[in-house]
Order: structure tokens, then C-alpha cells, then sequence
């Protein structure tokens, strides 16, 4: 009986996260399916790099106070939440201001070098979304800390949906789109999943008077490490593209963004795992000790890799008509690149949930010095490998920098932790017959 509402957290939260990831994703997808086929190739190259470099204004924000957010809120006496949210929200401010003043002097820069004069207009009706997404960036960490997942599974089918309606209208009804369009429509999104998010995080939501000198001290001590993580993370996974458009053409670029898109289905998983393990680990650390956090890392990689498995397979024997199916035979090009990134896509799990436990138990440091180590590596390998093979050069350097990535972190992890990576193939194979015995059958039963 003890088990039970510890099987319900991970089923339920486990649930509502695959949920919200699967949506995430799809929703991103069929919205790339359809502007794919709405845009000419430059056009949805331009709109990759602007995704590329929003992404990265985002993470800057939310690798400074998100994962820090959920720790503390995690791990403290209530009485102190109030003093946590302040400082982040103060942190947050502080944050946009510099952020935006970024975004208003690089902008110009960016549409010089690859080439894209709409880029300006882009990146500068993209400060309005920047500071909604920041107000529902908090207002979801404070649920997720809770260990409540509804508003943000409900934030994101708001957003993203709003979205794809908007241009599978377009398609369908033969509508011109223009790439400014686009960014209006995620201003509106965007206010929309502020204010649900808002709405499910009130109840926690309290705010204190002062700003707290030393939690302020504290979250930024933690998160400036998570940030330069995330940072260096997106930049190894955003990089290739956008080397590809200063190097070759904004086209190429848009070429590899349609292999990565077919990937990014492969995350569903492993995101919705790394979610719930967060609040959980910073718990068990605390009253449990380093055994428990070993077992729920080599637990939640081999459950992962059960799910992932099969999907890169399938996506391998049949990547031609994949790439045919989502794109159309004018990005036969994607289909070789498709082929490689399904491969660093094994290791994706190991170093999603390294990063994480590794955070989640005070040790930012570490994950940053491996993650800006993998990702320096990415760039070099990329400036070489693009200007000798062309495109292909992007994935391969991609590629290498994983393994690399991978071999130092779970080193990392055997003397941390005492991780054992054949424990993660182990949990793998019993993930089937015990997801068939334990909730499988028993559902088939209910009927």
C-alpha cells in the first residue's frame, strides 16, 4: 500500500507530461508540416533561424531561474516560498531588460550575415512575446515545483494550438502568408498562455514584501550554471543550423531543420521523464541519499531508452518515406541527415537526465563544464566539417560531439553517483513485461 501513491505520481504525473510533450511536439510538427508547405525554401530557412535564435533568448531566461525555481520551492519549508518567487521574479526582470536590449542591437547583425532583411521586423515584434512567455515561464515553474503538471499540459495545447490553427487555416483556404504573420500570432499565443498559466499557479503564488538580498544570491548562485547548461545545450542543438545559413544559405539550413523535426519526436519521452524526475530527485536527495538518486537515474534512462528504441529503428528503415511523406521529394537532401541524427538520438536520454540529476542535486557546475566542453567541441566540428562536406559535415559534427558528451558524462556519473550504465539496458528490458503485467493487464481486466 505504501507504493501505491508514489506508482500514482509517476504514473499520473508521467501521463499528463507525455501528454504535454507528445501535444508540444506535435502540434510544432504539424505546423512545420503545413509552413513547409506554405513557404518557399528561403523563406522557411528565415523562419528556422528565427526560431533558433528565440530559442536561445529563452533559455537564457529560463536556465537561470527555472530549474533553480523548482529546487528550492522542492526542497524548503513553505514559509520560504514567498521569498524564493520574489527573488526569481526580480531575477526575471532584470533578465528581459538585458535580453531585449540584446535583442534590439544584434538584430540588425543577424539579418546581415545570413542574409534575411525580414529578420529585423521579426526579431522586434518577438520582444512582446519575450515578455509574456517569461511571466508563464514562472508561473509554471511554481506549479511544476508543487508537483502539479495540468496548467502547463493546458498552457501549451493554448499556444501551440492558437498557432497551428492560425496557418492550417492558411493552407487550407490558399491564404498568403507572411513570415510577420507569423510572429503576430504568437504575440497572441503567447498572452493567452500567461494568463492560463496564471490562473493555475495563483493559489501558490505568494509574493513577499522585500525582495530576499539572499535568495536572490542563492538562485542566481545555482542557476548561473543551469543557465550556462541550457545555453550551451541549445547552441550544440541550434548551432549546425545556424552555421548552415551563414555558411551556405538560409535553404540549407531548412534542409536540416526537417531531419531535426522528425527527431524532436523522438524527445517526447525523454522530456516528460526529465520533468518529473526534477522535483523529485532534489526531494530524495534530501532525505535519501546518493543510492536513491543512482537508481532513479539508471531507472528513468533504460524506461526512456524502452520507448525510444523502437522509434529510431522504424524511423531508420524508413526514413526516405518519412522525409517524403512530411516534406515532399524537393528535401530528398534531408533524408541522409535524418539517417545521422537518428543516431545521436540514442544518446539523447543519458545526457537529458545526467544534466538532470546532476542540477537537481547542486552540482551545476559540472553539467556546465561537460555541456560547454560538448558544445565548443560542436562548433569547431562544424565550422570544418560544413566548409569540407557541406551540410552532411553539420550532422556529423553533431554526431561526434554527442559520443564525446556521452563517454565524459557517464565517467562523470560512476564516480558521482556510482551509475553503472548497464543497469540502464537492464531497467530497458524490463520495462516491457512490466508495463504489461502492471498496468496493461490490469486495465485490459477493468474492461
Amino acid at each position: 500500500m505504501e507504493n501505491k501513491p508514489k506508482d500514482q505520481y509517476w504514473i499520473k504525473s508521467g501521463f499528463i507530461n507525455i501528454l504535454q510533450n507528445f501535444s508540444g511536439v506535435f502540434f510544432g510538427f504539424a505546423g512545420f508540416y503545413v509552413l513547409v508547405r506554405l513557404l518557399s525554401k528561403h523563406d522557411f530557412g528565415v523562419w528556422t533561424l528565427f526560431i533558433s535564435t528565440t530559442t536561445i533568448l529563452e533559455a537564457i531566461r529560463s536556465g537561470l531561474l527555472q530549474n533553480a525555481l523548482v529546487k528550492y520551492i522542492s526542497s524548503t519549508d513553505k514559509k520560504e516560498h514567498p521569498e524564493i518567487i520574489t527573488a526569481s521574479f526580480a531575477i526575471s526582470g532584470i533578465v528581459s531588460v538585458f535580453c531585449i536590449t540584446t535583442i534590439i542591437l544584434i538584430a540588425p547583425f543577424l539579418s546581415r550575415i545570413w542574409d534575411s532583411p525580414q529578420l529585423v521586423s521579426l526579431l522586434y515584434f518577438y520582444i512582446a512575446i519575450y515578455l509574456f512567455s517569461g511571466m508563464q515561464a514562472q508561473f509554471n515553474g511554481v506549479e511544476q515545483a508543487n508537483l502539479r503538471f495540468n496548467g502547463i499540459f493546458i498552457t501549451t495545447i493554448i499556444r501551440q494550438g492558437t498557432f497551428f490553427a492560425y496557418v492550417l487555416v492558411c493552407f487550407v483556404f490558399s491564404i498568403h502568408v507572411e513570415l510577420i504573420y507569423l510572429v503576430w500570432v504568437q504575440i497572441l499565443s503567447a498572452l493567452l498562455g500567461m494568463l492560463i498559466a496564471y490562473n493555475f499557479a495563483k493559489d501558490n503564488l505568494v509574493l513577499s514584501r522585500n525582495v530576499s538580498k539572499m535568495w536572490v544570491n542563492k538562485l542566481f548562485g545555482y542557476g548561473k550554471y543551469a543557465f550556462g547548461t541550457l545555453i550551451s545545450s541549445l547552441l550544440s542543438g541550434t548551432i549546425d543550423q545556424m552555421m548552415l545559413g551563414a555558411l551556405l544559405s538560409p535553404a540549407a539550413s531548412g534542409a536540416f531543420n526537417i531531419a531535426v523535426r522528425v527527431t524532436n519526436l523522438i524527445d517526447i519521452p525523454g522530456n516528460a521523464v526529465a520533468t518529473i524526475v526534477f522535483p523529485q530527485s532534489a526531494k530524495r536527495m534530501e532525505s535519501e541519499g546518493p543510492g536513491a538518486i543512482k537508481y532513479l537515474y539508471e531507472k528513468s534512462v533504460g524506461t526512456t531508452l524502452a520507448l525510444v528504441v523502437p522509434v529510431v529503428l522504424f524511423l531508420y528503415l524508413f526514413s526516405g518515406t518519412v522525409i517524403h511523406l512530411i516534406a515532399g521529394e524537393k528535401y530528398n537532401d534531408s533524408i541522409p541527415l535524418l539517417q545521422i541524427t537518428l543516431l545521436y538520438c540514442l544518446l539523447g536520454p543519458f545526457g537529458r537526465l545526467f544534466g538532470n540529476i546532476l542540477d537537481s542535486i547542486g552540482k551545476t557546475k559540472i553539467t556546465f563544464l561537460v555541456v560547454i566542453g560538448s558544445a565548443t567541441l560542436n562548433l569547431v566540428l562544424n565550422y570544418f566539417l560544413i566548409r569540407s562536406i557541406g551540410v552532411m559535415g553539420a550532422a556529423y559534427a553533431t554526431l561526434i560531439s554527442s559520443i564525446a558528451g556521452f563517454i565524459v558524462a557517464q565517467a562523470i556519473l560512476r564516480k558521482t553517483i556510482g551509475v553503472n550504465i548497464l543497469n540502464t539496458f537492464v531497467y530497458m528490458f524490463q520495462f516491457y513485461p512490466e508495463f504489461l503485467n502492471k498496468h496493461l493487464k490490469p486495465m485490459l481486466k477493468m474492461k
